[in-house]
């Protein structure tokens, strides 16, 4: 028995030996890599290296619910909206020798109706490529915000004032950086967000006096200082304005007209007051170029003796004597950030603008001011929930108007990630 049990034990480990040279004599296979994503703290929370990359990318967005009331001005006048807006953001960032590189692309899409869509009500979606650039050093090209505003002005009015309120627009621009807070740049931006808008008179037929092509991007151009106690900067730039019109004297186009602008944005951090409280001032003038003021064709909110619904706000028209002439303006704006706890914040804020002509046209002068005030709750973070509410009144040079004011009420739910 102990020799089977030895002859056994014997032959079993001799193909043991056997199977393991053979085995040696094969090609060792060998465990695929796994590429684990890896967390990218050097930009911030959120983001993570792509793997096999040493970019940074952090994907966020936001879902928006909206509910506004407007006060109508006329029976067909719709008076409440729906707003459903969905954001995805993507932020790719990388390391280079000369300097960070930077793509941002942010997307948006809404679905509008009632007053969100027009005064008759009715509904609409609006896909958008809200903005998309690239950052190479001091160089943006793409779309972005443009370079006459603040990025950093502590604002959070709901419902319009009348400032150059974060307008995205394609452009062109350099920053040069000087250090310990200073820095200054100068970009090209598209002159048809802010509008080549002219008119004629009785003489001139608005209908046929029409604005001709742009030749130039607006220039825009500022200097700025950030701190920890806030930021401020000076803004300027300069915008083309062409007619199509004929000279009636000589049978020539009429000549083209340089509008410009300038602006002052700050804000002021107050923690004395509160942690995260703080404080903003925007003010700007224009000649030739309405738009850095913040406004758009026209200024809505008021009827006129039961027709009219809104009033012309033009960078120049055509005079009784068939010259260019341009539309001038001011408006200053701010507003004061509150929080009562460390998840309740409250905000007032105002703007009063003023535009006129210097005659020889149909064009209506007219001051108009601004106030609201909001509430907000942050039960988690991330998540807004509040409400607002906005006075305008409007008085208009030589108008009897049936309506001078109007109230509009928001309530909003906004959640970003």
């Amino acid at each position: 028995m102990k020799l089977a049990k030895s002859l056994f034990l014997g032959s079993v480990a001799g193909l043991a030996a056997v199977a393991g040279a053979q085995a040696a004599d094969l090609p060792a296979r060998k465990a695929a890599a796994v590429e684990y994503v890896r967390v990218c703290s050097t930009y911030g929370a959120g983001f993570f290296y792509i793997p096999g990359t040493e970019t940074c990318l952090k994907v966020g967005g936001r879902v928006r619910a909206e509910y506004q009331y407007l006060e109508p001005q006329f029976r067909e006048d719709a008076s409440i909206g729906f707003r459903a807006r969905a954001r995805i953001a993507l932020d790719a960032r990388t390391a280079t020798a000369y300097g960070l590189l930077r793509t941002y692309i942010r997307m948006e899409m809404d679905r509008n109706t009632g007053v969100y869509n027009s005064q008759s009500g009715g509904f609409g979606t609006s896909p958008n490529i809200a903005q998309a650039y690239i950052q190479f050093g001091g160089l943006t090209a793409g779309r972005t915000t443009s370079f006459f505003v603040n990025p950093d002005l502590p604002n959070t009015n709901i419902t319009t004032l009348r400032f150059y309120d974060y307008p995205d627009v394609d452009l062109l621009a350099y920053t040069f950086s000087f250090g310990n807070g200073f820095s200054a740049s100068l970009a090209l931006e598209e002159g048809a967000f802010t509008g080549n808008r002219l008119t004629g008179t009785s003489v001139f037929d608005p209908t046929t006096t029409v604005a001709a092509g742009q030749r130039w991007p607006d220039l825009v151009g500022n200097v700025k200082y950030a701190g920890t106690w806030g930021s401020v900067q000076v803004s300027g730039a300069l915008h083309q304005t062409r007619s199509n019109a004929f000279s009636v004297a000589d049978a020539d186009f009429l000549d083209s007209e340089l509008g410009w602008a300038v602006g002052l944005q700050a804000g002021l951090n107050l923690p004395m007051l509160g942690a995260g409280d703080a404080l903003w001032l925007a003010a700007a003038y224009a000649d030739g170029a309405l738009a850095y003021l913040g406004f758009g064709p026209t200024a809505t909110g008021v009827g006129a003796s039961g027709t009219s619904r809104a009033f012309s706000v033009v960078d120049a028209y055509v005079d009784v004597d068939g010259n260019v002439e341009t539309g001038q303006g001011w408006s200053v704006s701010g507003g004061l950030r509150h929080y009562w706890t460390p998840t309740v914040r409250s905000s007032v804020h105002g703007s009063y603008a003023s535009v006129e002509y210097d005659g020889g046209t149909t064009l209506a002068d007219f001051d108009e001011w601004r106030v609201g005030a909001n509430t907000f709750w942050t039960p988690v973070s991330g998540l807004d929930i509040g409400v607002e509410v906005l006075y305008a009144n409007i008085d208009v040079s030589g108008v009897n108007l049936e309506d001078e004011d109007r109230w509009e009420g928001r309530l909003r739910i906004q959640r970003d990630f």
